[in-house]
C-alpha cells in the first residue's frame, strides 16, 4: 500500500497518543458558560443579546462581524448575566458573553438533548443545492476545528477566478498526544462521511479525499468501510505516511495532489479545499439536525494517562481537568500548542487538547548555534529558520520578509530538530507578526 507524504523536511517526534482507543465521554453541561466573541480567524462576532436576556440552547448570541467571521451560539439555556471582559489562556482581555442556567434551564436542556431528532431526511438533504448547504454551515457558525478556526463557509466560496477540484479532509492528526479526531472517526464514521459528501456538494467538486496517517489503522478501516457503503462517488480514504507536519494544509495538499501552494498564494490556487474531519462531522450535524457548533471533542493528556471528552463551548478549562498535578499548561499539542498561564479561562472552538504532561514542561538549556543546518533540513517550507530567527531577534524585519518569513507555518519542526535547543520559532513568531502587520498596512494604504 502506497503511503503519501510531502517531499521537503519534516520530523518524527514521539507520538505519545495514550488516549488513542479510549471512547469519547460527554461531560455534563456546565451551569455557566463564558463565550468569547473571538473564537475564529477574522473579525470578532458582535453580541446580539444583552444583560438579563433569556436564551435557549442553540440560540445565536453573537453574529458574524464581517465576511470572514462566524456566529456564536450558546450551548446552555439560561440568562445573560453580563457582557464583560474575559481572559484568554495567555491572559489577554477579550469581550465575552456570560450565561448562567438554573435548575429549570438544565432540565429543559436535558429534555431537548434526549429528544433531538433530525430536522431533515436523507431525501430532503439530497434536494439541497450547494448554496443552501453553505448557508446552513454559515448559520451554524462552523469553523475549522483542527485549530486554525477559519470560517468554513468562506473556504467554500473561492474568490473569482479560482475553482475547486477536490475537497481534502484533514484526518491526519499528526500532532503528538492528541487523539480526538482518531476517536471521532472510530465512533462516527458514517456521519462524517455524510458531512464530507455535503462539503463536496457545497464546493461543487466530484472528488474527495479523506487523508489519515497510517498510525490509525482502526480509523482507516472504519472510514474505508463507511465510504464504501455511502454511495458517494469520487470519495476515497488515502493512508498517509507518519511524518510531522503531515497535517499542515500546504503539506497535505502536496501529499495528496502533488501540487504546491505558491508562495504568498492561497491553497485554492491548487484546486484544493482542505477541511478538518471534525469540521465535516459538524457540517453533518448542522445540515441534518440544524445544530450549530455547541461543543467539540478534545483530548486531555496528563502524561501516562489521557482521555477524549466532548465538552460544551464556554466551559471553564479548570472544570474539565481533574488534576492539579502539573507544571505547565499547553493548549493543543506539544509541537504547535500554545502555553497557557491559567485554566480559569473558557474552552473555545479551536481548543483541541489540554496537555499537562511534565515531560513537556521544561525546555533544555539553550546553547550556542553550532551551524549544523538541522533546522533547515527539518523545515517543511524550505526556509532557513536559523536565519529568519536571527533577523527577527535583531529586528531586521525587512530582511526577514525578503527571506520569506511569511511562509512559515509555525509547525515547530525547527525547534524540535535543533540540537542546541535554540528557541528558533519563538523569535520567528515575533518577526512574522511584525512582517504580517506591515504587509496588511501596505495593502490598506494601497486601497485608500
Amino acid at each position: 500500500m502506497k503511503l503519501h507524504t510531502f517531499k521537503i523536511g519534516g520530523v518524527h517526534p514521539a507520538e505519545n497518543k495514550v488516549a488513542a482507543g479510549k471512547p469519547i465521554v460527554t461531560l455534563p453541561l456546565p451551569a455557566e458558560v463564558v463565550l468569547p466573541v473571538a473564537q475564529h480567524i477574522g473579525a470578532p462576532a458582535k453580541p446580539v443579546v444583552k444583560k438579563g436576556d433569556k436564551v435557549k440552547r442553540g440560540d445565536r448570541v453573537a453574529e458574524a462581524g464581517g465576511f470572514v467571521s462566524a456566529h456564536i451560539h450558546t450551548p446552555i439555556s439560561g440568562t445573560v448575566v453580563k457582557i464583560d471582559v474575559a481572559r484568554t489562556p495567555q491572559g489577554m482581555p477579550v469581550e465575552a458573553i456570560f450565561i448562567k442556567s438554573d435548575e429549570a434551564d438544565r432540565e429543559a436542556d436535558a429534555a431537548a438533548i434526549a429528544g433531538l431528532t433530525p430536522a431533515r431526511s436523507d431525501a430532503e438533504v439530497k434536494a439541497l443545492d450547494g448554496k443552501a448547504i453553505i448557508d446552513l454551515i454559515k448559520e451554524a457558525g462552523i469553523v475549522g476545528l483542527g485549530g486554525a478556526t477559519f470560517p468554513t463557509h468562506v473556504k467554500l466560496m473561492p474568490p473569482p477566478g479560482s475553482k475547486a477540484e477536490v475537497v481534502i479532509i484533514n484526518a491526519v492528526e499528526c500532532e503528538p498526544c492528541l487523539s480526538c479526531d482518531d476517536m471521532l472517526m472510530r465512533e462516527n464514521a458514517p456521519e462524517i462521511v455524510k458531512g464530507v459528501g455535503l462539503l463536496m456538494k457545497a464546493a461543487g467538486v466530484g472528488k474527495g479525499v479523506i487523508a489519515i496517517e497510517n498510525n490509525k489503522p482502526e480509523a482507516i478501516a472504519i472510514m474505508t468501510d463507511a465510504v464504501a457503503s455511502s454511495g458517494i462517488s469520487g470519495l476515497e480514504v488515502m493512508p498517509m505516511k507518519v511524518k510531522y507536519p503531515q497535517g499542515g494544509e500546504k503539506q497535505l495538499i502536496e501529499a495528496v495532489t502533488g501540487r504546491e501552494v505558491p508562495s504568498g498564494g492561497l491553497p485554492i490556487a491548487t484546486g484544493a479545499i482542505v477541511q478538518n474531519v471534525a469540521t465535516a462531522y459538524a457540517v453533518y450535524r448542522a445540515v441534518y439536525f440544524n445544530e450549530p457548533i455547541l461543543d467539540r471533542v478534545l483530548t486531555i493528556h496528563t502524561g501516562d494517562d489521557g482521555k477524549n471528552l466532548r465538552v460544551a463551548l464556554g466551559t471553564i478549562l479548570a472544570d474539565i481537568v481533574d488534576t492539579d498535578d502539573y507544571e505547565k499548561i499547553i493548549l493543543g499539542g506539544p509541537m504547535m500548542g500554545r502555553t497557557a498561564s491559567t485554566l480559569q479561562t473558557p474552552m473555545i472552538k479551536g481548543t483541541s487538547g489540554i496537555l499537562l504532561d511534565k515531560r513537556y514542561a521544561h525546555r533544555r538549556e539553550m546553547e550556542p548555534c553550532i551551524r549544523c543546518g538541522a533546522c533547515v533540513t527539518a523545515c517543511p517550507m524550505g526556509l532557513e529558520p536559523y536565519l529568519i530567527s536571527t533577523l527577527s531577534r535583531l529586528k531586521e524585519y525587512d530582511e526577514a520578509e525578503n527571506e520569506k518569513i511569511a511562509n512559515c507555518i509555525e509547525c515547530g519542526s525547527c525547534n524540535y530538530a535543533c540540537p542546541a535547543s535554540r528557541p528558533i520559532l519563538d523569535f520567528i513568531r515575533v518577526g512574522k507578526g511584525k512582517v504580517m502587520a506591515a504587509i496588511r498596512a501596505r495593502a490598506a494604504a494601497a486601497k485608500s
